[in-house]
């Protein structure tokens, strides 16, 4: 069930670049309006619950606090929306929704190669902040 007062941002804990992603994003989030949940996490099936394995697997979700959920590229506007100073950057996003998309998909298919570069010091602060804000 989503939660009342914080909106779910299911990621792939297997991916460094993913976590490290989603770290950035939970530091802007001064206002503790999101929560982390592991596309592996059996929390995750329960919120995605009509959505197959797969098609899961291949991107990032968002689930609002309504229940409502997106996803990919997508999803980046509404996220966007509920962190301070990311009204103005959601509505400029939200008039290229398939431009957006189509840039999501080939972060996703070189997340690999993006997070070549990222410490593993990088990664494991990533993933103390996420663990921090799972709680």
């Amino acid at each position: 069930m989503p939660s009342p007062d914080r909106a779910a941002v299911l990621y792939d804990a297997d991916c460094g670049f993913c976590r490290w992603s989603l770290a950035k994003l939970l530091a802007w989030d001064r206002r503790g309006r999101l929560r982390p949940v592991a596309l592996q996490a059996p929390e995750a099936a329960r919120l995605l619950g009509d959505m197959d394995e797969q098609r899961r697997m291949r991107s990032w979700h968002l689930v609002r606090e309504d229940g409502s959920r997106t996803s990919g590229g997508t999803a980046l506007a509404p996220l966007l929306e509920l962190l301070p100073g990311g009204r103005a950057p959601a509505a400029a996003l939200k008039r290229f929704p398939g431009s957006l998309e189509r840039g999501y998909r080939w972060v996703a298919d070189h997340r690999g190669l993006l997070g070549k570069p990222i410490t593993r010091a990088a990664v494991e602060r990533a993933e103390a902040r996420i663990a921090e804000r799972s709680a």
